[in-house]
């Protein structure tokens, strides 16, 4: 079975299946390794996260979307990611 993509502003999204909520959330970020292994459950965070395979629309650059519900969320992820 195919999966089903999500166009949104900016991206099309390609959903993990390991994604426990199917929602995009307005709060996101665009890390630019499309094989970096994150794993959102690690991250211990305070509210709702996604993750995606996403592609960039602006310069059709290959990496993944995080969205998340709070912005603290982001701010964690950002801190504390590292793709090593």
């Amino acid at each position: 079975m195919a999966t089903q993509t999500i166009d949104i502003p900016g991206y099309k999204l390609f959903p993990s299946p390991r994604n426990r909520h199917r929602d995009v959330f307005d709060v996101q970020v665009f890390v630019p390794y499309p094989y970096a292994l994150i794993v959102l459950e690690d991250f211990h965070f305070g509210g709702k996260a996604t993750l995606f395979a996403a592609c960039r629309a602006s310069d059709g650059k290959m990496g993944q979307l995080v969205s998340f519900e709070l912005d603290a969320d982001c701010e964690k992820f950002e801190r504390l990611f590292t793709p090593d």
